[in-house]
This record gives structure tokens, C-alpha cells and sequence, in this order.
């Protein structure tokens, strides 16, 4: 066809019809730029003419062999099975089949040579074996020697069909696309020319063709989504702000803690004093694993905004969480004459109208809450700074609800999700990064066990071994009720079966069906060591903090991500006694149990959270799609790192010299940055 043009409907190719326009519409693919832009997920390496004596079993090998036997036809079980031998100057024989293809019976010819591409299925002394083998003419071995793109399909769609739809738009059409970088530009970053780039990811000769041609495209990628992401960060934040602090010293706060910080602890502390002297706004996540300290950190900071006059917030997603951040702060800000005060959904009308009136008057300095923080008739004298605890809990809307009851306020987010950098940047992209990589002294690492049911005695005789030595358990499972399809051990199932099992202790259930102040109530028995064994939901994942807590059971381990495992797990291991993780399971697949093995061998939440991300993906990892995280063609965000860091500087570079893109050589830029994210740009700018 004429006039082919990159927003050219595919339905309009030769060779498209209505189904197969349908089919192709499954992988994404509606515009020619689509197609064009739909990259191979991998390559079959045609590159090396192998001898037969040199047949790995199960190798793809493009040989050259002469048939030595006549093409049979034989009938087995429904099937038409072709079969031949070939041989080559190696001498060694192979053995070679096809299913339902009689043509080749025609095709092959004794005493002829035929270049052959296929996978080996077994290997003897005496012979080797392939099946279902392309044919082509010696002739060809210029035309086939070299890479195969291989592309993800859905069925009703080929290889060969994509290929030569591809083929037909980039060879024989010549449809290019538009580069958005100039020469200079390119240069500077070591980068290919974008149609140089297109033609070797599709059509490569060896793969150091595809690492240049990968580069270029998957820098273009990740610096169109810097991009987006700092034009985000330009349109949520006023930049410039009056309340720089003056007074950073923390010494007096230092002086009533009843430990000393860790230096990861003092290294972020110094980087949010850093920010808080600055007349940009602070917008900072600090990452840390279970337990390592974040919540003093926060502290610090709100301790500086009341010092230099300001009111200051911390936003909880749970009441349980809230109430622990409120008993264990408030006792530390009151030996300072610093005032705190909590509001919940338990808070009663009275109290909240009387917390509101005092906030109003500035004769409370730090007000602690869930999302009850936000409502519109809670109004703060001069609010400074606003801490949230799991950031991920919170969309960016309420964050930016809290930081907007005053005038100009610095953020502090907290996050204990061990989330690689790479990915945190994706996630978190209009906060900078802090990270508390160090346990204060004295925390042990917690032994965890893999176990299935017939180990359910010897658990519990460590249960109450525990339990008699004065210690407390945790019991988590997935399900608040029975599910018999699932077979998953439910609180409810659980939960009497332990009643049953522990008659002589005191069990007690808890789940997200409960009402809030019955579940404040069990936790803070729990707490008081009222309980022996709590059974639970992962509604304890962000809960209260409960030193004399050393055991875990978690049920149907295989059901949760690891990073989940992780973060449960984290509820025991806040004492000084030794404590355990017990995770059960009936799974017998490979996948289940190295990922449960990662949980036995390593307490490092980092990279128990990437490894959770190499097996189960971003999007899983993340829940379903909570994350908005954008879908990359070819760039992925835990293997290109390296990149990602190349395009952050390029942004950067770029945005210091020409803040809007108005410059005739980023015009193109800024055309491909609204084709790309115009909607997420302008829901954040509307």
C-alpha cells in the first residue's frame, strides 16, 4: 500500500484481515509505530555452522548434512511421522523426524546436501536425534546464518507472520521513525541513531549489534520517563520556601533517647538537616528494613520543626500503628515541653473538637493520626513538616492533602517495603532517596524454618516450650474465612484448632473484619502479654510493636510474596531473646520452594525483595497494578540500572539548560514526552 505512515492503522497492511487485525490488537499492536516498535524478546543463534559430532542434547544447531536414507512415512497414534538420516564430513550420523509434514518426503532428496536448523533431543555414540528441523538451500546459508529475533506471540499469530509483516515496514517500505535526540546529544551519551537502532533489534548479525541497538532504545525509554517523572515532581512541589531552618542542633533530643543512633541513622539525619537549611522544599523517603530505626529519624525531624516554630504531623495507615507511634513518641517529647496529641477514628467528637481548637491556636506542636489527620476540619497554625509512614498505604493525593494544610511543608516518608533503587526512583519518583542500611546493636536475626503438616506436633511443642519460657506467638494465615477450593487454613479454622490444641493458654483472634477498637483492644492485650497466642491475618504486617513477640507461624507461606514474609516476619526479633520463623507449607513446585529456601537463608530485606522481584515480576510484586508503574517495551528497571543512572544525569543536564523543552533541538523531546505520559502529566498539572 501507498502513503504508509507510523499512525497507519495495521488493519490496512498487507496481509492484516479483520481477525487477524484482532489478533494483533492482543499484543498491543494498532498503529504501524506499534508494530515497529514490538521488539524481539529474545534470539535464536544461527550465527555458527556446528558439525555433527559436535551436537549438544537439547542445543538449537544449523548444520550442513546430505541425506544417506530415503524419506519414510510411517503412522503412529493418530500422526504421520517423516523421517530421515543425514550425515557430514564428521561422519556421524543424525536422525531426523517430522509430524504431519509429508511435503518433505518431496522436499528431501537422497544424495542431496541441505542446510538444516534445529533443536537436538538426544545425543548416543552412535547417533544423534532432532525433530521437526527447518530445510533450507545450501544456497540460503548467507540469507539464514545470524540472529532470529523471537517475538512474544498469542495464538492465531506466528513467528514467521510477525516477521515478515516487520520485514515488509522496515526493509522494503523504509518506514523510519523520528528521532527525538540530535547528533550532538547522541554523541554525548554514546548513542545509535534511533532507525540504526530499529533495523539491528529486529534484524541483527550478532548481539553485540543488539546491545547497541538495546541501548539506544531502552535510554529512550528510561529518559522519557525521568522526564515525566520530573515535570511531576515541577507541577506537585513549590520549590522555593521561606521556612529555612536556622536551629539544627539535635543534641538536647540525643540526650533523652535511651541508646545511641546507628551511623546509618546519623547519615540521614544529616541529609533531612541538609534539606530542612535549604530553600527547596524537602520531599525525602526514607527506606529502611524492620526495625532499623526510622521512626526515631522521623522524630529528629519533628523535634527541628517545633525547635525552629513550626507544627508538625505524622500520618500512620493503621490506628494500631498510630497508637504505637504516639505512646512511644509523646513520652519522649513530653521530658522536652514539646506537646503531642493523637486523633483516630476512635477519637471521640468532643475530644477532636477540643484537639482542633488547640492545634488552631498553636498549643500543640505535633499531632500523630491515621487518614483522620487529613479531613477538612482539622486546620494547623503554621504546619511545617508532614511524616507518612508506609507510603505505598497512602495514594499521592492524601499525602499531598496533608501537605497542603499549611503553607509551604516539607515531606518525610517512611517506608520499610525493601524496594531496590532502581525501583524506589519508579515508585517514589518525586521524593529523594534515603536509605537506612544498618540494625541497631542487639537485634538478632530471626531463624526461620520451612516446614509442611507433618511437622504440626513438633511445632507445637516449640510453641509452648516458647510460651512456657514466658515468650508470645504470632499465627498468620491469608484467608479470614474457610475457602475449601483454595484448601488454605483460615483465622476462623485456625483459630479453633489452636483453642483446642493450647487449652491451657490463652489464644485470641484477630482480622481486618473486626472493628477498629476491637482490634486496638486484642493488640494492646497482646501487647500487655495477656495473649499467648495471637491468630492472625496479615493485618499485623504494620502493627504494634511487641518485644516479648519471638514466634512466627505463617500459614500457607507459599501464598504470600516474599517481600510480605519478610515484613511478618519482622513482628518477632524486637527483643533481646532469640527468635523464630516457622513457615509452612504443602507446595511441593520448584518455584515455591526456592522462593520459601530465600526466607530460610537470608534476614536481608533488600535482597529478599529482589529476589521476590526477579521470580514474580514488578506488578505482582507491587499488587495489581497499585503502582501505576508504566509498561516498558524493552527496559527493565532491575537489569538496567546502569541506564537508568545515565538518563537521570541526562534529564538533569537537560532541564538545567532548558527547563520547559522550548528549545528548537528539544522540540522533539518535548512532543514524545506528551505523546508518551500527556494524560498522567495533565491529571497531575489539572
Amino acid at each position: 500500500m501507498e502513503n504508509i505512515r507510523l499512525d497507519t492503522s495495521v488493519q490496512y497492511l498487507k496481509g492484516v484481515g479483520p481477525k487477524m487485525y484482532e489478533l494483533l490488537n492482543k499484543l498491543g499492536i494498532y498503529s504501524v509505530k506499534d508494530l515497529i516498535e514490538y521488539y524481539p524478546r529474545a534470539y535464536e543463534d544461527r550465527t555458527r555452522l556446528v558439525k555433527i559430532d559436535e551436537f549438544e542434547k537439547d542445543k538449537s544447531v544449523l548444520f550442513i548434512a546430505t541425506v544417506v536414507r530415503p524419506v519414510t512415512v510411517a503412522h503412529a497414534r493418530g500422526k504421520k511421522i517423516i523421517s530421515t538420516v543425514v550425515t557430514d564430513e564428521s561422519g556421524r550420523l543424525a536422525f531426523l523426524t517430522w509430524f504431519n509434514q509429508v511435503y518433505i518426503k518431496d522436499k528431501l532428496k537422497e544424495g542431496m546436501s541441505y542446510l538444516f536448523y534445529g533443536k537436538v533431543s538426544s545425543v548416543s555414540p552412535s547417533r544423534a536425534t532432532l525433530e521437526s528441523c527447518s530445510i533450507y538451500d545450501v544456497m540460503q546459508l548467507d540469507k539464514i546464518q545470524g540472529l532470529y529475533p523471537i517475538y512474544s506471540l498469542t495464538a492465531g499469530v506466528t513467528q514467521n507472520y510477525l516477521f515478515k509483516l516487520i520485514t515488509n515496514l522496515i526493509i522494503d517500505n523504509g518506514i523510519l521513525l523520528k528521532d527525538i535526540f540530535e547528533t550532538e546529544f547522541r554523541k554525548k551519551y554514546g548513542l545509535a541513531e534511533i532507525n540504526y537502532a530499529v533495523r539491528n533489534i529486529h534484524f541483527p548479525k550478532d548481539f553485540s549489534m543488539v546491545e547497541t541497538a538495546r541501548n539506544r532504545i531502552i535510554f529512550e525509554e528510561l529518559f522519557l520517563f525521568q522526564l515525566a517523572l520530573l515535570h511531576m515532581r515541577d507541577n506537585n512541589l513549590e520549590y522555593v520556601k521561606t521556612n529555612i531552618y536556622k536551629d539544627l542542633d539535635c543534641s538536647e533530643f540525643l540526650k533523652i533517647i535511651p541508646f545511641e543512633l546507628t551511623n546509618a541513622q546519623k547519615k540521614v539525619v544529616e541529609q533531612i538537616k541538609d534539606d530542612l537549611s535549604k530553600n527547596v522544599v524537602m520531599n525525602r523517603l526514607v527506606q529502611g528494613d524492620v526495625g532499623s530505626g526510622k521512626t526515631m529519624v522521623a522524630a529528629i525531624a519533628m523535634y527541628l520543626a517545633v525547635k525552629n516554630g513550626y507544627q508538625a504531623a505524622l500520618m500512620a495507615p493503621t490506628t494500631i500503628l498510630a497508637n504505637q507511634h504516639f505512646l512511644e513518641l509523646s513520652g519522649y517529647f513530653e521530658k522536652l515541653n514539646i506537646k503531642v496529641e493523637i486523633i483516630t477514628s476512635s477519637t471521640t467528637k468532643k475530644q477532636k473538637e477540643k484537639i482542633i481548637e488547640r492545634l488552631k491556636n498553636n498549643e500543640i506542636d505535633i499531632l500523630i493520626g491515621t487518614h483522620s489527620i487529613i479531613e477538612d476540619n482539622i486546620e494547623f497554625n503554621n504546619l511545617g513538616l508532614v511524616v507518612t509512614d508506609e507510603q505505598h498505604r497512602f495514594g499521592v493525593k492524601q499525602r499531598m492533602k496533608l501537605s497542603n494544610k499549611g503553607k509551604i511543608v516539607d515531606t518525610l516518608v517512611m517506608t520499610a517495603t525493601p524496594i531496590p533503587r532502581s525501583l524506589a526512583i519508579v515508585l517514589y519518583g518525586d521524593l529523594d532517596l534515603s536509605v537506612i542500611d544498618e540494625l541497631p546493636p542487639g537485634r538478632k536475626p530471626v531463624d526461620t524454618f520451612v516446614v509442611n503438616d507433618s511437622y504440626n506436633q513438633r511445632v507445637y511443642n516449640f510453641l509452648r516450650k516458647n510460651i512456657d519460657e514466658g515468650r508470645q506467638v504470632y499465627v498468620v494465615c491469608p484467608l479470614v474465612e474457610e475457602n475449601e477450593e483454595l484448601d488454605l487454613n483460615s483465622v476462623e479454622k485456625l483459630y479453633e484448632e489452636y483453642k483446642k490444641e493450647f487449652k491451657e493458654y490463652n489464644v485470641a483472634i484477630l482480622h481486618g473484619k473486626m472493628k477498629n477498637k476491637e482490634k486496638d483492644e486484642i493488640m494492646q492485650d497482646f501487647k500487655a502479654n495477656n495473649i499467648n497466642i495471637l491468630i492472625s491475618t496479615t493485618v499485623i504486617e504494620v502493627g504494634i510493636s511487641v518485644p516479648n513477640a519471638t514466634v512466627m507461624v505463617i500459614e500457607n507461606a507459599d501464598r504470600f510474596g516474599l517481600a510480605a514474609l519478610h515484613q511478618l516476619r519482622g513482628r518477632v526479633g524486637r527483643g533481646s531473646a532469640a527468635s523464630y520463623c516457622i513457615l509452612k507449607s504443602n507446595n511441593k513446585s520448584a518455584i515455591a520452594r526456592e522462593r520459601l529456601d530465600i526466607m530460610r537463608k537470608s534476614n536481608d530485606g533488600f535482597l529478599i525483595a529482589k529476589k521476590d522481584l526477579e521470580l514474580r515480576g514488578p506488578g505482582d510484586f507491587f499488587g495489581i497494578r497499585q503502582s501505576g508503574m508504566p509498561e516498558f517495551k524493552l527496559a527493565n528497571l532491575l537489569t538496567d540500572v546502569k541506564v537508568l543512572e545515565r538518563t537521570q544525569q541526562a534529564v538533569r543536564d537537560i532541564i538545567e539548560q532548558d527547563k520547559e523543552l522550548n528549545l528548537e533541538k528539544n522540540k522533539k523531546i518535548k512532543e514524545a514526552l506528551y505523546e508518551k505520559y500527556g494524560e498522567q502529566l495533565q491529571n497531575i498539572v489539572g
